[in-house]
């Protein structure tokens, strides 16, 4: 899955594909490095990220779906059932959820479904991450929204334990390790596969920080750390990746051929 971020303020691509043609000539940049999915997004969910109005993210996201729509798979980002139900009427045919709320507009239209685990809302979820047990609690909540979008008809699920949303490093470490048993699970509850999103995340620019330095490296120095956990993903049974660099992190899936 590939990500195009139609929005001024994400953290490592906002706005550079502002303009519908700027963002429709990425998308099939990604296409041509690989991407199976493009995942289109109107409205940042990075930490302390604020929501815009519903309008303003339709008229972000629909013309690029309904430009890229035909050519690959699209996904819409978003947390609004309106601009769901929209995106699946210009052409998109998976909801990729960070409320993990909207499988009923997914069942309505048809479509896949992405339950993303995220504890608060993208403004405050950073504040004070806490759990008593964050891959049991994680695992339950989605196995749990699964459950409800399957028997409500969703036919396509797929769950997401959302790194970075609501997390702190060690809970997204502790989340990649124990991966494996997150796939059991949610394969055991007849979802499609596990999501995972790590790509230039804030963590690995922790994890890639200076000896003695607490400030993470930028988003532009990530892209090692990003590939590593994609691939770590994979071999653990992920069965998606969401990520802005597509051809190397494709290189890998390759690599990888069957234990991917």
């Amino acid at each position: 899955m590939g990500v195009l971020n139609v929005t001024p303020d994400s953290f490592y691509d906002g706005g550079r594909y502002l303009s519908v043609d700027d963002a429709v000539a990425h998308g099939l940049d990604l296409v041509a490095q690989g991407a199976d999915i493009v995942d289109v997004g109107g409205e940042s969910t990075r930490p302390g990220a604020e929501p815009v109005p519903e309008d303003v993210e339709m008229a972000r996201v629909l013309p690029v779906v309904e430009a890229l729509a035909g050519r690959v798979r699209v996904s819409v980002d978003t947390l609004k059932p309106a601009v769901a139900e929209a995106a699946l009427l210009a052409g998109a045919t998976l909801v990729n959820d960070v409320s993990a709320s909207l499988w009923p507009v997914a069942a309505a239209g048809r479509a896949g479904w992405v339950a993303v685990h995220m504890q608060g809302s993208p403004p405050t979820m950073q504040a004070a991450p806490r759990y008593q047990d964050v891959v049991a609690e994680v695992t339950d909540f989605l196995v749990h929204r699964a459950r409800a979008a399957l028997e409500a008809g969703v036919e396509e699920v797929w769950v997401d334990p959302g790194i970075g949303f609501g997390k702190t490093m060690e809970h997204n470490l502790s989340l990649l390790h124990h991966l494996p048993e997150v796939v059991a699970a949610a394969t055991g509850a007849g979802c499609a596969g596990v999501v995972v999103g790590t790509s230039r995340k804030r963590f690995l620019g922790l994890l890639a920080a200076p000896s003695g330095s607490s400030e993470p490296v930028g988003p532009e120095d990530r892209v090692e750390g990003s590939l590593a956990t994609a691939a770590q993903a994979l071999v653990a049974g992920a069965g998606m990746v969401r990520v802005h660099d597509v051809a190397v992190t494709v290189q890998a899936a390759r690599l990888y051929g069957p234990a991917a």
